[in-house]
This record gives structure tokens, sequence and C-alpha cells, in this order.
């Protein structure tokens, strides 16, 4: 019966994220919209680390190579709800956005590996800005859609203490842009909208390793490697002038041009490696860095040199987990895992001022909880992040955010047994 509820369950939500919208930031405007990290809940609460971590009661997003360590059938399903301030020099304005972040299911195979698949969002584009600098001139800038990735991860163990992981993906979505332009005293606005679909592969591989110190505690090592690829964009931009009904409706009149879109970007090679020491069901601290080239393309949405263009990012993060004492029978709060962990993030983006570029930063406070389940090893996961992003010196825009995250974790040791009926 749980088996049926899962995979019910599974299909449902798989669903709900193709369709959902994940972004209300300004950020979002540029390329093709915010970049997510496949992380899960557990990871996010630590700072986003994971690639050295292994942990046989979860999914491990960032390593394939985790998949080795699973040892029961786990359905993962992760959500968050976002509070986002967005500051100007002069003004600010909150938003907030609730959104699915991933379906997984994972299972082992023998005692030495296991495969996953899932979906989750890849990127969203969300926003809404009007510039009304002058009386005279006002634009708003509109855009929506996003891709998301359908994957599967398999890893195994080769040696004692070594294992060794890939994952294919598949990144599909749409992104739709548009900017109106109205002018006073002038009938007619104009309005420029681009509407292009992302379709392309990915793969990644992993490898992580443990060995044990003195005093039961491990050392953990490990690294992954997003490969280059090059996701196609297919679609088309037009340009023509409208007016407005007494209700306020878009009258389409003349039509500028109509044409094709037709490039690629180019998402460059991923590097994340990590270390980490712990006692198993005890505690862990690890610590990730992460490095990848800048994003690239040839087609319209990458306007390198003119509102934006992109640079090398990075990423730090450092955090763990403590159980007080996980078979503890008089206290469930010693069954508790508590987890925190700091991100320190260049994400790459460089936004166009003055008289420069400007560099988008990122950090990250996080604090969480594993909560048990009364069903073996399941339990319930949330976690809280404060960051912010951006900055307001050279006009540009800072994002204040709190997140809230929650997932569920099922975890089921008798999903392939055969019941037997006495």
């Amino acid at each position: 019966m749980i088996e049926r509820f899962i995979l019910g369950v599974f299909i449902f939500t798989t669903t709900a994220i193709v369709a959902q919208r994940n972004s209300a930031s300004p950020y979002s405007y540029f390329g093709i919209g915010e970049n997510f990290e496949a992380v899960t809940v557990e990871q996010a609460s630590m700072g986003g680390i994971g690639v050295a971590l292994k942990d046989y009661n979860h999914l491990n997003f960032t390593n394939p190579a985790s998949n080795a360590d699973l040892r029961a059938a786990t359905y993962a399903i992760g959500g968050s709800f976002t509070l986002l301030t967005v500051k100007e020099q002069e003004a600010s304005q909150t938003v907030n956005s609730t959104s699915l972040r991933y379906v997984s299911l994972g299972f082992p195979i023998g005692n030495k590996a296991g495969f996953t698949v899932g979906l989750q969002p890849f990127s969203s584009v969300g926003y809404s800005l009007l510039n009304n600098e002058n009386d005279e001139n006002v634009t708003l800038f509109r855009g929506e859609g996003g891709a998301n990735k359908i994957y599967g991860s398999f890893g195994m163990y080769v040696i004692d203490g070594l294992s060794l992981g890939v994952e294919a993906g598949f990144i599909f979505g749409n992104v739709e842009n548009s900017i109106l332009n109205q002018r006073v005293n002038v009938a007619l606005a104009t309005k420029h909208e681009e509407n292009f679909g992302v379709r392309g592969g990915q793969f990644k591989l992993g490898a992580q390793y443990k060995t044990a110190l003195k005093n039961n505690i491990n050392f953990y090592s490990g690294a992954s490697f997003t490969l280059a690829t090059d996701l196609s964009a297919k679609g088309s931009e037009k340009m023509y002038s409208l007016s407005f009904s007494g209700s306020g409706q878009e009258i389409p009149r003349s039509e500028l041009f109509d044409r094709s879109i037709d490039g690629n970007i180019n998402v460059p090679l991923k590097v994340v490696y990590g270390f980490g020491l712990g006692k198993e069901n005890k505690w862990y601290i690890g610590a990730n860095q992460q490095f990848q080239s800048a994003l690239g393309g040839n087609s319209v949405f990458i306007t390198n040199g003119a509102s934006h263009k992109y640079d090398d990012s990075s990423k730090f993060a450092i955090g763990g987990y403590y159980i007080p004492k996980i078979n503890s029978i008089s206290s469930y709060w010693d069954r508790v895992t508590y987890r925190a962990g700091l991100r320190f993030e260049d994400t790459g983006l460089l936004v166009k001022t003055t008289n420069n570029f400007s560099a988008v930063k990122d950090f990250g406070i996080n604090v969480g909880l594993g909560l048990p389940l009364p069903r073996q090893l399941s339990n319930v996961n949330v976690g809280f992040e404060y960051g912010q992003r951006g900055t307001t010196n050279n006009n540009l825009i800072e994002e204040n955010y709190f997140n809230v995250r929650l997932s569920l974790s099922l975890n089921d040791l008798n999903w392939f047994q055969k019941r037997q009926i006495d």
C-alpha cells in the first residue's frame, strides 16, 4: 500500500514542479533565470555541503557516488517558502513565493550500489520591474518560466571505502520575457516579446572515499564534476505597437518585426570537492568548495556587454549536524538531528552600472532540524535560512531573503520484499 501511495504522490508532484513559478527575484531577469542549486533540505540546512557526506537515511543530490550507501528505498520531497525584500537606494518592496524544490526516489541495488531518479528545477524566471525614472517614459519588464531537470543517478562501491557514481539528466523548459514601453501623450505603446524553449542533456561524475581514524571517527572526502554542455534555445521574438481598451486590455496594432531565435547556452564544467570528519549517527562537520567557469551563449538573451555579462563563479560552504542519542527511549529530542551551516557565493553575474560592471554576491546562514517519524528511518526535515544577495551600491538591487524549507524523507526496508501469508 505504501509503495502505491508513494508512486502516486511522485507522479502528482512531478507535474506540480513543471507547472509552478519558482522565483520572485529581479535577478531572474538575466539569462535563463535564477539558478537552482541541487541540494536537499537536509543539505541546505548545513550550508549546502554534501559532496563528501555519506548518509544511508537520506538522498544526496551533490554527488551521485552517495547512492552506493542507500540501504532502504527512499522517497524524498522538498519545498520552500521564501519571503523576499527587494531594496533600492530609496525604496523597498516585500514579496513571497512558495514552490516544490524536488521529488526523488532512491533504491538500493544489493549491498554495494544504489539508483535514484527524480525531478528538480534547474532555473526559474519570475520578475516584474517598473522603470519610471521620469514622468514622460514608463517601461515595464516582465518574465516567467524556467527550466527543469529530470535525472537518474547510479553509484556503487568499487573497493572498500571508495564509491563512484554517474548521473544523466535532461533539461527542458520555456522562458517568456517582455518589455512594454509607453510615453506620455503618445497614443500607442510598444512591446518587445521573446519566447524560447531550452533543451539539452547534462552529465555528472562523482567519487567518495571514507577511512576510519581513531576513536570511531571517520574521515570523508569527495568530488563531483558536472560536465560542460550546450543547451539549445529556440523560439521567437517580436516587437509591435499596441493600445489599451477602457478595461486595460492590450490591443495589438502594427507589427514591427517577428523573427526566430536559434542559439545555445554553454553551461561550463562545474567542480565541487570537499572534506569532512564525523562519527556515524552522532556528528559530522564538513566543507565544500565549488568552481565554475563563466556561462556563455550566442543568442539575444545572453547580452554580454550590454546590460550584463558573466564571469567565473565560486561557492564555499561549511556546516554539519549533531545527534545527541539516536536510539534514545526516554527523550524524543535526543533523537532529533540538529543542523547548521554557512554559505558564501560569488554568483558570476556582473550587472552594468553607470561606469562599470558590478559583481553580484550572495551569502546565507542556515539552521535546521531532522524530526524522526514513527516509521523506521523516516523523518521530517525543516530548515531556515537568512541571506542577502546583491547591493544597493551603484544603483543596483539588494535582496534580503528568509527561506523556510520543509522535506519528507520516507524509508522502506521492505519495498522489494515479497509479502508472505502464513
